[in-house]
C-alpha cells in the first residue's frame, strides 16, 4: 500500500498534468493533502507550483494549481476515503471540470493490487451508475475516470452517499462509502 503523500502525487499527476511525482516531491506531499494544509509544495527550485486548499464544502476541499505553462489555475474538488475495515484501502476521489470547460470528469486513484479488467462500480445511495474504467496505474496508484453527464452529475448533487466498488479478487469485492455532503456546492463553484 502506498504511503498518503505518495497517493497524493499521483493525484497531483492527474489533476494538474505535469506537477510530477519524484521522490523529492512526494516527500514534501506526504500527508498534506488529507491532513487539510493550505498547500503542496510541488516543484523544485525557487518557485514551485502551489495546489492551495481555497475552500472546503462539507467533505470536499476545493484545491487550485496553475500548471506549468499554463495562463490560468486549474482547481478540482477532492476528498480521501479509507475503507473502515480495510485501512489498507485509501482511494483519493477528484471532481474537476476540464480546463477547455468541455467536460466534467470523476477520477478516482485506487491503490496498487485491484483488479483492472472490472473497474470501479458506482452507486449513489443505492443506485447502480455503471463502472469507472481504469485508465492508467502508475507506481504509486492506479487512476479510473468517467465523464460526468449531466444524468450522474445530477444525481450526485442530490444523492447522500457515494459508493466505489473496488476488487483486489474476482470474488472480493470492496464497497468504500464516500459522503457526498458539500459535493454540489463545491462542483458549482469551481471555474
Amino acid at each position: 500500500m502506498p504511503a498518503i503523500g505518495q497517493q497524493t502525487a499521483v493525484f497531483m499527476d492527474w489533476v494538474f498534468p505535469g506537477g510530477g511525482s519524484g521522490a523529492g516531491k512526494t516527500t514534501r506531499l506526504i500527508g498534506a493533502a488529507l491532513l487539510g494544509l493550505c498547500a503542496l509544495a510541488l516543484g523544485r527550485g525557487p518557485t514551485p507550483a502551489q495546489a492551495a486548499v481555497t475552500d472546503k464544502h462539507g467533505a470536499w476541499e476545493t484545491r487550485c494549481e496553475t500548471p506549468p505553462g499554463a495562463s490560468t489555475q486549474q482547481c478540482a474538488i477532492v476528498q480521501s476515503v479509507v475503507d473502515e475495515e480495510r485501512p489498507n484501502i485509501t482511494l483519493v476521489i477528484i471532481a474537476l471540470k476540464t480546463a477547455d470547460h468541455k467536460s466534467r470528469l470523476l477520477r478516482v486513484i485506487a491503490p496498487l493490487g485491484v483488479l483492472i479488467p472490472t473497474g470501479i462500480g458506482l452507486k449513489l445511495d443505492q443506485d447502480d451508475f455503471g463502472r469507472m474504467s481504469f485508465i492508467r496505474c502508475l507506481p504509486n496508484g492506479c487512476v479510473a475516470e468517467v465523464m460526468l453527464d449531466d444524468k450522474v452529475l445530477t444525481r450526485m448533487e442530490t444523492a447522500k452517499t457515494m459508493t466505489l466498488v473496488l476488487f483486489q479478487t474476482p470474488e472480493e469485492g470492496i464497497g468504500v462509502p464516500a459522503s457526498l455532503a458539500g459535493f454540489k456546492e463545491g462542483f458549482e463553484q469551481l471555474p
